[in-house]
């Protein structure tokens, strides 16, 4: 899987984006962190809709993988 890097922040804002590429994007975060938490901020049961926050701590270390 792809490193997340701080530069990737600004696509996960893309509009439009399909659910596959943010759920990529998020996977790639995630794996790239040092830890992660989540905090469910609403759920609306009518409508389907919900609004969560993502917080966590990126690994930026380089390591010998990475593109100079």
């Amino acid at each position: 899987m792809t490193r997340f890097r701080l530069d990737d922040f600004s696509l996960l804002e893309t509009a439009p984006t399909s659910a596959a590429t943010l759920r990529a994007k998020l996977g790639e975060m995630l794996i790239s962190s040092t830890s992660a938490r989540v905090r469910i901020e609403s759920v609306n049961p009518q409508t389907g809709e919900y609004r969560i926050v993502v917080q966590g701590t990126l690994d930026t270390e380089k390591t010998p993988f990475d593109k100079t």
